[in-house]
């Protein structure tokens, strides 16, 4: 009995001890479910300005670019930016100023908090040891949740940053952007009871009507990228304004557009989803206008402004594109015309010269 007593002991110490070597300083467990209450945030700052539209990925062309980021929060700033945009998808590489995040997540703190860790987004360190983070990148121009988690207070913490589509070089962006600092002091100036003029008034509320409305991407095409010739019909209005037809059609990184060539010069934009496009024709000729086609063979709905009844008024139209039609843009009548006046020339040109050669051998 004794013998037993004493291997027993044995067996308690040298378990004992086990624990002790390979337990002695076992990983903390970090929570990753803890919010931070709003008393405990600095008051989040505004990062969208007054009407902004997001640019989605389809609106940037592909490549690498350095970007400029705003945040709503002081104890979030974002020092350096690069954005990738890939076949309509973006991310970015994100350095903070500081170290004091461990994880990042793409949404709220609760939502955060309600997520598993394959969710996170982690760091990587710098040169300089400074904490950088890759982020998916729904839209530029658009404010976007992104909670960080506190090193020293072990909380989820809200923060929304914005990716600004004015910081990308001019040839990324493939539309144009609003001036929306002079839309914001506009704004500002009638919210102050400023004077103000009718037509800034329905400038704002055209825009708060464009943010209600859907996007609409260019649909993609199995083409090689160049141009060519396409029918369009077009429904709506008074009838008395016409479109080309044939028209250009322009296949960009493999997605279809429209050169539409109105047959008047008093159109000044146009609407597609929410996006406004402006008359390419500066010279004073017929309002063009460069824009997605974003479905064939059915009726693609359109806004036109135009200045011709004095005021400016929007009117709606829908335009069809028949996919049966697409041919090369040397089949269209404008290329053909071209083609006659250059043989012409030539003639014109050719004749002159055989003109003055005849001449020549009858004084000779």
């Amino acid at each position: 009995m004794k013998k037993i007593r004493v291997c027993l002991c044995t067996i308690m110490v040298f378990t004992a001890v086990m624990i002790g070597i390979t337990g002695a300083a076992p990983a903390e467990a970090v929570d990753y479910g803890q919010t931070a209450g709003s008393s405990e945030q600095i008051k989040a700052s505004e990062v969208e300005k007054y009407g902004m539209l997001p640019i989605y990925g389809m609106d940037v062309r592909d490549g690498t670019y350095s970007v400029d980021v705003v945040s709503s929060s002081s104890m979030f700033r974002v020092i350096k930016a690069e954005l990738t945009v890939k076949e309509g998808k973006m991310k970015a590489a994100i350095t903070l100023s500081g170290t004091g995040y461990l994880k990042l997540f793409m949404g709220t703190g609760k939502e955060a908090a309600a997520s598993s860790e394959s969710d996170y987004i982690g760091f990587q360190e710098d040169s300089e040891g400074r904490y950088t983070y890759t982020v998916p990148v729904k839209a530029l121009d658009k404010g976007l949740d992104c909670a960080a988690f506190s090193k020293r207070k072990e909380k989820w913490y809200d923060r929304v940053i914005l990716f600004d589509a004015s910081s990308l070089p001019e040839d990324a962006l493939l539309v144009e952007l609003p001036d929306y600092d002079t839309i914001e002091a506009a704004v500002k100036a009638w919210k102050d009871g400023s004077s103000q003029s009718a037509d800034t008034e329905e400038e704002a509320s055209q825009l708060t009507d464009l943010e209600s409305r859907e996007p609409v991407s260019p649909m993609e095409l199995d083409m090689k990228d160049g141009e060519y010739a396409i029918d369009v019909d077009i429904a709506g209005g008074s009838g008395k304004a016409t479109i080309a037809s044939p028209t250009i059609l322009i296949v960009k990184d493999g997605r279809a557009y429209a050169q539409i060539q109105w047959s008047s010069s008093n159109y000044d934009y146009m609407i597609v989803g929410n996006r406004k496009y402006l008359n390419l024709n500066e010279d004073g000729g017929n309002s063009t206008f460069e824009i997605p086609i974003a479905i064939m063979d059915l009726e693609m709905p359109v806004i036109a402004d135009t200045t011709a009844m004095g005021t400016p008024h929007e009117v709606e139209y829908a335009f069809t594109f028949y996919s049966n039609s697409i041919g090369a843009k040397s089949q269209m009548p404008q290329e053909a015309a071209k083609r006659v006046v250059a043989v012409a020339a030539i003639i014109i040109v050719g004749g002159g010269i055989l003109n003055h050669i005849v001449k020549r051998r009858k004084r000779a």
